[in-house]
């Protein structure tokens, strides 16, 4: 595997993770378009090295939010240790892990149906679209409250938002945001609380995944450079996307990036049903 296709593909994992814009929809269009074919062509390949960039992501944005890790994982610690919740940051850390449940159900019952039909390029090129233009209502609609108001309802909910974007397109964070700015919350809290949600699942997902990988055959010979960059790619650009959306909200709309997505994802639509590609 050319490393500078490591790198691209880490570049765009990092960003499209938290950018709401689709990472496992840009992850499988880039190839495909470009003809890169060293990871299409060996399904097994294709896992080891998605669980290397997530793992690569994840530590971006950890980096990013590790001083509320600290508070959260403190006040998670407490509550065991008392076997009782008291205080926002013990709330607030139990229900940020109610909120990845939902799409860790999901995803370990429908992990090979999601790999085997729902990855084609038409159909991501759809629900870019559909999905930018549910970004863009949500992004209309009037919203005051803070994180102090994510309660077990908003982590069930957020939650499913979260599962629905298994299939290619959807994206997590614009799936996860757009849920958040329906429940009333400001640009920038449901940005946040987006985020925070993604850190237990991505690490979840990393473990699981990871676990299977260890269990085959593990990266191949030869693979390791590739591998080591692309990791390093996306969590530079993980860090980077985190840190410049949470500034671009406090003071804009998310109107851009419904803007791009319904461009790009007709014309992930008008190549896939035509000979252009």
């Amino acid at each position: 595997m050319p490393i500078l296709h490591a790198i691209v593909l880490g570049i765009v994992q990092g960003l499209t993770e938290f950018l709401p814009v689709s990472s496992s929809g840009h992850l499988a269009v880039v190839p495909w378009l470009f003809g890169w074919t060293e990871l299409t062509s060996d399904p097994e390949l294709n896992r080891t090295f998605d669980v290397a960039l997530h793992v690569g992501t994840f530590l971006g944005a950890v980096a990013y939010f590790r001083t509320d890790i600290a508070v959260f994982a403190a006040a998670g610690w407490r509550s065991l240790r008392r076997r009782a919740v008291d205080g926002p940051d013990e709330r607030l850390a139990w229900l940020l892990l109610l909120s990845s449940v939902p799409a860790a159900v999901v995803g370990v019952l429908l992990d090979s149906t999601v790999e085997q039909y729902l990855g084609a390029e038409w159909l991501i090129g759809v629900m870019l679209v559909v999905f930018g233009l549910v970004l863009g209502w949500s992004d209309r609609l009037p919203g005051g409250k803070g994180e102090e108001h994510f309660g077990v309802r908003q982590a069930l909910l957020m939650g499913a938002a979260q599962a629905c974007a298994l299939q290619p397109g959807v994206s997590r964070s614009g799936a996860t945001i757009s849920m958040g700015r329906k429940l009333g919350f400001t640009r920038d809290a449901a940005a946040r609380l987006s985020f925070l949600m993604a850190l237990p699942l991505i690490g979840g997902v990393g473990v699981y995944k990871g676990l299977q990988v260890l269990a085959g055959d593990g990266i191949p010979a030869g693979f390791g450079p590739a591998f080591l960059w692309g990791m390093v790619a996306s969590a530079v650009t993980g860090f980077a996307a985190v840190w410049g959306l949470l500034r671009f909200v406090r003071t804009r709309s998310f109107r851009p990036f419904v803007f791009y997505r319904v461009v790009v994802g007709l014309a992930v639509v008008g190549v896939a049903v035509s000979s252009l590609r």
